[in-house]
């Protein structure tokens, strides 16, 4: 059977290993069709899917009906600062990590203590409306004269600083029953190019990334979910962005970096990549990553990807096993208390 048949049978038992995005702010019979066929793990909400609370609520359940599995992980990238899907009105937007990183070169402790509240004030807003994976901390470092595609995305230029942060708000997630991914592995910060529109090259030596890119990395190679990087790594592949590479994904994100989770692609829609989506995310899958990520949730494309992305594998199946032991469904708190000590902290960083 295709997976682009429109039935209404009951999906396959084991999800193909992909996650995809959906075009608008409701699920039309379409893409309900084509996602109860299709089967994929899970899904990824933009703003272009989030409306107001109600509306996305009804989104993600519809969403997760459509595989018939409610504990499909809904995905979604609120970073704050230049990266906010869930915005104002309905929402809080938080600041880029970068204000967070200037606290933290001030005051380290009240850094750490802003990040984690600012992840946790993210987790409160994402469990209302039945999110559960929030694709942070970014824990690429900040470099001098290359592209601006990381920037303020990142805590700071200091990997102690991002490591410690990093940290914190993956703590703070987690505190909400929120999945933290990190991102964007092996490093994205020090590349010259927007691997949405080309891909970086990075041609630093293995000593050098050791002692830089790869040390936030290997300080949270304990976290469950980890997103690649669309960055051509010389050190370990000449040829192919780390996501296709399995030189890469073997010898720096299992190997040097350490990391034994769940690996997911970064978008195959962006132009570091070459080739059709389905050969894509098929080179993703053979490559070491456990997961493919579609967003932009065209019909075609979608059709090309599952056509070409297996069922989880038997080590993708046992990471996303391990994965979903971890959320935690205590957290009671007071969302105006602890937005109120954020403000306050924070507003250290706007004194000059």
């Amino acid at each position: 059977m295709s997976p682009t048949e429109s039935h209404s049978s009951t999906p396959i038992q084991i999800p193909r290993a992909v996650i995809f995005g959906c075009a608008g702010s409701r699920l039309e019979a379409a893409e309900h069709d084509f996602f109860r066929a299709s089967n994929p793990l899970g899904f990824i909400v933009f703003a272009r899917n989030c409306a107001a609370p109600e509306q996305l609520s009804q989104l993600v359940t519809d969403l997760r009906a459509a595989v018939g599995r409610a504990d499909a992980p809904v995905l979604i990238d609120q970073e704050g600062g230049r990266v906010i899907r869930m915005g104002a009105p309905h929402w809080r937007e938080p600041p880029a990590a970068g204000n967070i990183g200037a606290l933290a070169e001030r005051d380290r402790a009240a850094g750490c203590r802003a990040a984690w509240l600012n992840a946790r004030l993210i987790a409160a807003d994402l469990r209302h409306v039945g999110i559960d994976v929030c694709c942070l901390p970014v824990l690429d470092l900040q470099f001098a004269g290359v592209s601006s595609v990381v920037g303020d995305r990142a805590f700071s230029a200091d990997a102690d600083i991002v490591s410690e942060l990093g940290r914190a708000a993956a703590e703070g997630l987690l505190a909400g029953g929120v999945l933290p991914v990190i991102k964007h592995m092996p490093g994205h910060g020090r590349s010259t190019a927007d691997s949405h529109h080309a891909m970086p090259r990075v041609e630093a030596s293995l000593e050098a990334l050791m002692e830089s890119d790869f040390r936030p990395f290997r300080a949270l190679r304990d976290m469950p979910i980890g997103l690649s990087a669309h960055v051509c790594y010389e050190a370990f592949d000449a040829d192919l962005p780390g996501t296709l590479s399995p030189t890469a994904i073997a010898e720096a994100v299992r190997g040097a970096i350490g990391f034994a989770g769940l690996l997911l692609s970064d978008d195959l829609s962006m132009e570091a990549l070459s080739g059709s989506l389905g050969e894509r995310a098929r080179a993703a899958l053979a490559a070491g990553c456990d997961l493919a990520l579609h967003c932009n949730g065209e019909p075609g494309e979608m059709a090309d990807v599952a056509e070409n992305v297996t069922q989880l594998s038997p080590e993708g199946l046992r990471r996303w096993a391990i994965v979903k032991e971890i959320i935690n469904e205590d957290y009671v708190f007071n969302y105006n208390e602890l937005h109120d000590e954020f403000n306050k902290l924070m507003e250290v960083t706007l004194k000059p």
